[in-house]
């Protein structure tokens, strides 16, 4: 059962372990850097369906089916699935996940999601209240531009500090296990508000989740980030990741070379036209359950940080002209 350290940190005792892991993008991040990663795409952003809102439910769908087949497992031996998006009461998820028929808990972290729903299933598994559970998350650039900022007849210009929602789903299947992948840790976040009100510049927004559930994660298990093989944060983008620099190097902390970010990642940001990176949640649930894992097989990584960001804004809250408060989680995974 998951043993409290420090103030925020929680051991996991029983290897809580990645045992499938699954993948799929739309074409821009398929042509991307990662390309070669993923498990699918598509050259269709409607992924066949009739509106973009039910491509992103194919996304989910999808991922969660390939994690199944690489676990050689069906929907029927998960106790539970952990999972959520970015729209609107979280229809990607209930509307790609319902003919499952496995028991269902929504969560909502933004662009964190994947963090969150990792989070509670490894706990959960750990205590042995379930056996397998599945964490399964998404993003799209067409349904997220719908809701968020402008439809795409409109053709709206895009700040310097903008970012890319990927068009991506991840999907993970947690069970104790030796020899794989395992969730050592977990640092779940607090609520950071440092009064960023630009929807256009959300990695500023993010920054300070990023730099504060990492240090105290840092604190808790007194560690330092070269003890790692590297920190993954979530979506803080070029303009996010060199502001968490800066706080860290108030610190005299330098986490620069031991640094990556899922955004920067994605794209290629010279050639991809995306500004200042990706964003949204399947940007990191994507890079996760790809590169990350597959550099855990290759035995390339032994030991990383996986610390997906989220701002918690909405349509509503921007309209009101209200700050954008935004959260981190992090997962220490090891093998």
């Amino acid at each position: 059962m998951a043993k409290r350290i420090g103030k925020h940190t929680f051991l996991t005792e029983n290897k809580p372990s990645f045992i499938g892991y699954g993948s799929v993008v739309g074409k821009k991040e398929h042509l991307g850097p990662m390309g070669k990663e993923f498990d699918l795409y598509s050259d269709d952003m409607r992924f066949g369906e009739k509106t973009y809102e039910k491509a992103e439910s194919k996304l989910q769908e999808t991922a969660l089916k390939v994690a199944l087949k690489k676990a050689k497992l069906t929907s029927n031996d998960i106790d539970m699935v952990f999972a959520g998006d970015l729209l609107n009461q979280c229809i990607g998820s209930t509307f790609g996940l319902k003919n499952y028929n496995i028991p269902y808990v929504g969560v909502y972290g933004a662009c964190s999601t994947m963090g969150l729903s990792l989070a509670l299933a490894s706990m959960l598994v750990d205590s042995g209240a379930i056996e397998i559970a599945a964490a399964v998350t998404s993003s799209h650039f067409c349904s997220a531009e719908r809701q968020y900022r402008f439809p795409l007849e409109y053709g709206s210009q895009r700040t310097p500090t903008s970012q890319w929602t990927v068009t991506a789903g991840g999907a993970s299947i947690i069970k104790k296990a030796d020899n794989l992948p395992y969730i050592n840790a977990v640092t779940i976040g607090k609520i950071k508000d440092l009064g960023v009100k630009d929807a256009n510049n959300m990695g500023a927004a993010m920054a300070p989740a990023a730099y504060s559930t990492i240090k105290s994660f840092l604190l808790d298990t007194n560690t330092a980030p070269d003890d790692y093989d590297l920190i993954f944060t979530g979506d803080l983008g070029k303009t996010g990741s060199e502001i968490m620099y800066e706080l860290f190097l108030r610190d005299g902390i330098d986490i620069r070379f031991h640094h990556s970010d899922c955004g920067l990642m994605m794209f290629n940001k010279e050639k991809q036209d995306v500004h200042s990176g990706g964003s949204g949640c399947g940007c990191s649930a994507a890079i996760l359950n790809s590169y990350i894992m597959n550099r855990f097989r290759d035995n390339t990584f032994k030991n990383i940080l996986f610390v997906p960001t989220g701002a918690l804004l909405s349509p509503t809250s921007t309209l009101q002209s209200e700050s954008i408060p935004s959260i981190a989680h992090l997962i220490n995974i090891k093998i």
